[in-house]
């Protein structure tokens, strides 16, 4: 039995999670520079330490609304491959280890986005797996810019 870790966020009442192997912190709200003729969910730039990370807005992304920020609203910067990418979310909150072969993978069939990974169903929570490596692709490298 393979066993992951992942991060558990939510937006709205919804659980959401990411392998963890691909999120290198989780930063409080702070300035973001615009971009212009970005996606509507590409919020911009901003720049943590040095670095220039492109940040998109989830909510916007999944079409469930747009992210308000409050004290809970968290950045999860991820990265793939050469690719950093920040997420906005509501807020985080676990750490969780999952069984891979407990995830019910038959839903994506029906799906008709590309970063549906799976969901997991842990004590009764329904949380979605999203896949990183099908956010950065979308979000980075089908953008009309380059990060």
């Amino acid at each position: 039995m393979e066993m992951g870790k992942i991060i558990v966020f939510k937006l709205g009442e919804e659980e959401y999670a990411l392998d963890i192997n691909f999120v290198q912190s989780i930063e409080r709200i702070q300035p973001i520079t615009r971009v212009p003729n970005a996606p509507s969910y590409v919020k911009g730039l901003i720049n943590l330490r040095g670095n220039i990370i492109p940040i998109i807005d989830l909510r916007k992304k999944l079409n469930i609304g747009e992210s308000v920020f409050t004290d809970h609203t968290r950045i999860i910067i991820t990265h793939y491959e050469d690719i950093e990418l920040g997420i906005i979310v509501d807020q985080t909150s676990d750490v969780m280890d999952v069984s891979l072969d407990k995830l019910e993978m038959e839903l994506s069939g029906r799906m008709e986005f590309d970063a549906f990974g799976g969901i997991a169903n842990i004590s009764g929570r329904l949380i979605i797996l999203l896949k990183i490596e099908e956010l950065v692709k979308t979000e980075v490298h089908s953008s009309r810019f380059n990060f």
